[in-house]
């Protein structure tokens, strides 16, 4: 892959990383406030659901964050778009979509197929 393609995935990751960690500073800073009190029990539970569901999208981010960085460290060892599985160039067009991926398409439906097969 040429330098300036390496440079515009980084700068991709990159400020992907920052967003996603500015969300998760947010979300910290939201949770230790003082707890509110709710008269009614109804909007204690809503509110409880909603704080449910930013933790578990929190959890989704921290994940991708964790993705991101390995990709970060595949550009600089200069296996960034490499096919982890068949060791082929993965297409820009792929990475575009998915700049985490480790797979190409190829490689992604076969294993996609074989877990439907299995079950999994």
């Amino acid at each position: 892959m040429k330098k300036e393609e390496l440079a515009f995935f980084k700068n991709l990751l990159t400020d992907r990383i920052t967003e996603l960690l500015s969300h998760a500073d947010s979300t910290v800073t939201g949770m230790t406030k003082p707890k509110e009190n709710f008269a009614d029990p109804t909007d204690r539970a809503s509110h409880e659901a909603e704080r449910s569901f930013e933790l578990r999208i929190r959890d989704r981010e921290h994940k991708l964050i964790k993705k991101i960085k390995k990709a970060l460290i595949r550009i600089e060892n200069e296996t960034f778009g490499i096919c982890e599985t068949c060791e082929e160039e993965i297409s820009d067009k792929r990475l575009k979509a998915r700049p985490v991926t480790t797979q190409c398409i190829e490689c992604k439906k076969r294993e996609e197929d074989m877990e439907k097969a299995l079950g999994i």
